[in-house]
Formats: C-alpha cells, sequence, structure tokens
C-alpha cells in the first residue's frame, strides 16, 4: 500500500531577521501564529542565506544552487529559464504547484544591471523566453497582461511585484475587481494623516488593510488551498510569499501605530563604532551627505529613524503574522492540515539597528545573513530547536527529502531532514556580490563569507584585509581578529575551508540537470 505524499506550503516574508519573531526571542513583537508553528515543529537557530540579497537568495531557495551556479549573482540579473527548480521537479512527481505573491525571479524594474565586467543582462540567458514577466512598470501600464506557465515549476502563479504600498502585478488587477482605485489611494503622495514621521521611505497609506498586498497574499493562499481541496487526489506544493518586511514602510490602519518607536529596543551593538569597520565608514559618509535615502543600499541612521523603522517593520510582521493565522485556520478547515508541511522562512534579514546601520549590503553582519527557518510536519510534531548549520540551498533539498522525490544533479544542498543518510554541516558558504562599490573605495563589492560554529570569515575582491569574527566570545561582532596575531592559525585554517567550500559548491563534471 503506497503512502500519501505530503502537501507542502511554504510561508515567506522579505528582509525580515531571524530575531524578529516572538519564537527567537523578540519581546516587543508579536507573533503568536508563527511561533505556533514554532512551538509544534522545529525551530532552526543557525540558518543562513546563500546570499544577503533577494533574488540571488531566492533563486538559490528555488534551485538548490549557490548564484555562482544558477546565475543570478545580484539583483538586476534574471534567474535563467534553463535553471531547474524544486517546483519542477515535484511538478513532474505529481504535485499541484502554486504561488501568490513576491517570485522575483527576474527583474522587477527596467534598470537590468550594467556593471563594469559584466558582458550585458540577456548574455547570461541560457533558454530564450520571456524576460520581463514581473517588470512592475509593465503591469501598471497594462494590468491584463501574464506570465507564461507554468512559471519556474509553478502551474497557477497570483503575481504581487514590489514592497509596502508600491505593489503591481495581478495585485492591481486584484484590487480593481474590489472597486477600489489603487492609484488614488497609494504614494507618498496620497498619504492619509499623521505621515509626518521623521523616517525617510515611510508614510501612512491609505490603502485599507483589506486591499494590502499582504492581504492579498492570504486571499490568494486561501482560494488555492480551497481548489485543492476540492480534488485532493494529488499532493499540492503552495508558496504565500508575502512582499513584507521591506521599505518603503507603509503599514495599513492600525498596523500603522501599533508599536511605538519609544518602546523599541535596539540592539546591543548600536552604539558601537569600532575606527576603520565598514560601519564607521558609512557613519563617516552619512553625516558628509553622501548617500541616497531612496536607495535599497546600506546606511547609517539615526536612532529616531531607526526606532521608527523598527516600529513600522513590527506592525508590517504582525500583519503578515495575522494573515498566516488566517491560512493555517483554512488549512484546518479544509482538513488539510493533517497532511500538510508548512515551512517558514525570510529572503534575508536586516541590519535594522546593528552597528547604527539600516538595510542590507555586503557586510555580513549576522542580522543580514541568518534567516528565520521553521518546519512544522504534522506527521512528525516535534517542538525543538535544532543548532545545525543550514543553508539556504538546503531548502530545495529537505523538501524533496520531504516528498519523497529524488534530488536532481547539480544540487549544492543537503536535506537537514534527519533522514537516513543525513549530513551535517559543519560551514556555510555564502556568496555576496552588490552593484556598486564598496564606500571609501574603487573596489567593486564582492565578497565570500564562511560561517563555521564559532567563526566568520569573510574576504573581499580586492580589499587586502577582510573580517575574521569570534561569534561565541563576541556575538555583537565589534571585534575583527584579522590581524591579531593570536588568531593567525585560525585565519589560515578557515581561508583553506573557504577556498574548499567553494570549490565543493562549483560543476562536479557530470552536467546539471536545466528545466525541461
Amino acid at each position: 500500500m503506497s503512502v500519501r505524499r505530503p502537501n507542502i506550503l511554504l510561508i515567506s516574508t522579505d528582509q525580515q531577521r531571524a530575531d524578529h519573531l516572538g519564537c527567537y526571542g523578540a519581546r516587543y513583537l508579536r507573533t503568536p501564529n508563527i511561533d505556533s508553528l514554532a512551538a509544534a515543529g522545529t525551530r532552526y537557530n543557525r540558518a543562513y542565506v546563500a546570499s544577503p540579497v533577494c533574488m540571488p537568495n531566492r533563486s538559490s531557495i528555488a534551485t538548490g544552487r549557490v548564484p555562482s551556479l544558477h546565475g543570478v549573482r545580484h539583483n538586476g540579473l534574471n534567474l535563467s529559464l534553463s535553471n531547474r527548480t524544486f517546483a519542477d521537479v515535484l511538478r513532474d512527481a505529481g504535485y499541484r504547484t502554486s504561488l501568490s505573491g513576491k517570485a522575483h525571479f527576474q527583474c522587477v524594474t527596467q534598470n537590468a544591471a550594467r556593471l563594469k565586467g559584466d558582458r550585458g543582462n540577456q548574455a547570461q540567458h541560457a533558454r530564450p523566453g520571456r524576460y520581463d514577466q514581473e517588470l512592475g512598470p509593465l503591469w501598471r501600464q497594462n494590468p491584463e497582461r501574464d506570465i507564461d506557465l507554468p512559471y519556474y515549476g509553478l502551474e497557477h502563479v497570483d503575481l504581487a511585484v514590489g514592497h509596502g504600498d508600491q505593489v503591481d502585478g495581478h495585485y492591481n488587477r486584484w484590487v480593481a475587481s474590489q472597486g477600489a482605485d489603487l492609484e488614488a489611494l497609494r504614494g507618498a503622495e496620497n498619504a492619509g494623516e499623521g505621515s509626518n514621521c521623521p523616517l525617510f521611505q515611510a508614510w501612512r497609506t491609505r490603502v485599507p488593510e483589506e486591499l494590502y498586498p499582504t492581504r492579498y497574499v492570504q486571499k490568494m493562499t486561501e482560494e488555492a488551498l480551497a481548489r485543492y481541496a476540492q480534488d485532493a487526489s494529488q499532493p499540492f506544493f503552495h508558496w504565500a510569499s508575502f512582499c513584507d518586511p521591506h521599505h518603503p514602510f507603509t503599514p495599513p490602519g492600525r498596523y500603522w501605530d501599533m508599536y511605538s518607536p519609544d518602546d523599541v529596543t535596539l540592539p546591543a551593538s548600536f552604539s558601537s563604532n569600532t575606527p576603520g569597520s565598514w560601519a564607521s565608514k558609512l557613519r563617516d559618509l552619512r553625516a558628509a551627505g553622501h548617500v541616497d535615502l531612496s536607495g535599497t543600499a546600506a546606511l547609517a541612521a539615526t536612532e529616531t529613524e531607526l526606532r521608527w523603522a523598527t516600529a513600522l517593520t513590527f506592525g508590517l510582521i504582525t500583519m503578515v503574522d495575522d494573515a498566516v493565522g488566517a491560512i493555517l485556520d483554512t488549512l484546518k478547515r479544509n482538513g488539510q492540515d493533517r497532511d500538510t508541511i508548512v515551512i517558514f522562512l525570510a529572503d534575508h534579514g536586516d541590519l535594522m539597528g546593528d552597528h547604527g546601520l539600516i538595510f542590507k549590503g555586503p557586510f555580513h553582519y549576522q542580522s543580514i545573513i541568518r534567516m528565520p527557518l521553521i518546519w512544522h510536519d504534522p506527521r512528525r510534531p516535534e517542538g525543538n530547536v535544532r543548532e545545525d548549520l543550514v543553508s539556504a540551498v538546503d531548502v530545495s533539498a529537505s523538501i524533496l527529502d520531504a516528498a519523497g522525490v529524488s534530488a536532481f544533479q547539480g544540487l549544492n544542498g543537503r536535506s537537514f531532514l534527519r533522514a537516513p543518510g543525513f549530513s551535517e554541516r559543519d560551514a556555510v558558504l555564502i556568496e555576496d556580490e552588490i552593484q556598486a562599490d564598496l564606500p571609501f573605495t574603487n573596489v567593486r563589492g564582492r565578497a565570500r563569507t564562511l560561517v563555521t560554529r564559532k567563526w566568520r570569515l569573510t574576504v573581499y575582491d580586492g580589499v587586502e584585509n577582510g573580517e575574521l569574527i569570534d561569534l561565541v566570545d563576541d556575538p555583537m561582532e565589534t571585534t575583527n581578529r584579522w590581524d591579531d596575531p593570536t588568531a593567525s592559525s585560525v585565519r589560515s585554517e578557515l581561508t583553506e575551508r573557504l577556498l574548499r567550500e567553494m570549490l565543493a559548491h562549483s560543476e562536479t563534471g557530470r552536467l546539471p540537470e536545466f528545466a525541461a
């Protein structure tokens, strides 16, 4: 008698620190629904990104391969349609596959990457096809446009492109179907009363809670679950992919002032100022007025700005948590909760006050490179915490393992489920490339990081000195021991290990499998 394969529901958020959840230690933030998943499942404390940037890491989650292999080395490079994803494999194995919300496998703006050393965005594509399917401006021009299915293995997609109240895609069409004029509601120019907060990229949106992108992802996920409940003969995979938390900071309705900036506790490293550090250089840039407050790159922020950013981010996170609660209720109401694995993770973290900084960059503090990861399997409830080192590339292998489907050739990831053949990592490789020079240098922001149970080693291309951080004795990451003579042997060992990890994550001779 064959055992029915489990359904799989993957829930993801965007720029969310691991410790911005109650189950990871946040005391002021309320996330009861996500916390309940962790309480009945497994919470991974040492899960790390493959790259601390949206497109590269999401592509690594989908393909099980590091950015240097799947080709999305930084934002602005499309994921080639030739890449095989775990959704492709699940679909071939009989799963129905879908996504509601953010995909971000292709560029969402028309500013495609054109960097020194790049040969152009289209040169990366090993397979012809449409690489304009997530361009937000095109969806605003024509809300009736659509995407080609299956989309990276997903048979049904309800697309949301963007962040805050600046979201496009199928979302635009849904808002119109509710009888609302989105263009008259969203944006700083339409902001409601109480928008005069002292934070850049923040306004009190007039988009109501019931029409906000978070609610759209929730409703589309509930509709997908209802479709699958009508015919349970095949298992399903659904990705509920929320666009928040992320700047611009526009929590709607009651979520705007749900948390007070005055009650926010900033990270312990907020006031640290190590001379010569990247954080110190970014503070100098801000003081000199040489920063773009409308961008996405890491920058120094004031205490007031960071208190507001954190409070508004908490509002965004609690709205997502409320949506997760509604989705879990739908699973239970449909009778799908008994055989559906629920996974929660984030694209990457946010500095959000660490060392006085905000947003993200090639500064591999734990706040950016750690991601929350929760795995709840109702067939094997655990309610425990694991300290295993886990990489984002392991998510696809673990999903396939749970589904009883063989992994495909070229996978860098390994299943982190405790099954026969389980192999625990003793190090994690992180790749990073940004689209600008590092502060006060003429060097492109290319970095490679190795994380072990005790150490973080980061090496920058073209920069003589790197970073060697003792994560156990220096959890605030304020002391760089790169030039410390007493740590020279550790630096040598980790540098060699980094090289070996890079070799292990390169192609292995046989051609990888590509999408059909």
